[in-house]
């Protein structure tokens, strides 16, 4: 996988969590959810963004948007439901007008020590 204007980047861990509003606005799905980190990822909540495949190649993706975070020892914020598991919510890929749309969620990062350092909170070998 190639992320269009970054040098590194993570795969979520399977212990991460997310939060769904109640009343979500007719949007993107996924700018109506709160993605709750695990305390050891606290310092890469900035780092994590909605990528999704390009239209000119198959194996580019380019980042969206910025994912809104909190820590796990945070309140879950008034009018949201949750925590629920992020897998298996995104093994499936969202299908619109009969398009397989492939959208994943990634920690990215411009310089290899912030990515060492978020690959080793996260357990994964190099």
């Amino acid at each position: 996988m190639i992320v269009q204007d970054t040098n590194f980047f993570c795969d979520m861990p399977n212990d991460m969590k997310y939060l769904r509003d109640r009343n979500p606005p007719q949007n993107f799905l996924e700018q109506n959810m709160i993605f709750v980190l695990p305390e050891r990822l606290r310092k890469f909540r900035r780092n994590l963004f909605h990528v999704r495949r390009t239209q000119a190649d198959a194996t580019a993706y380019a980042p969206l948007f910025r994912v809104r975070c909190i820590t796990e020892r945070e309140p879950v914020p008034e009018g949201y439901d949750g925590p629920f598991d992020v897998f298996p919510f995104y093994t499936n890929p969202t299908r619109k007008r009969r398009r397989t749309l492939d959208y994943y969620v990634l920690f990215l990062f411009q310089d290899k020590l912030s990515y060492v350092k978020c690959r080793d909170a996260l357990g994964q070998v190099p």
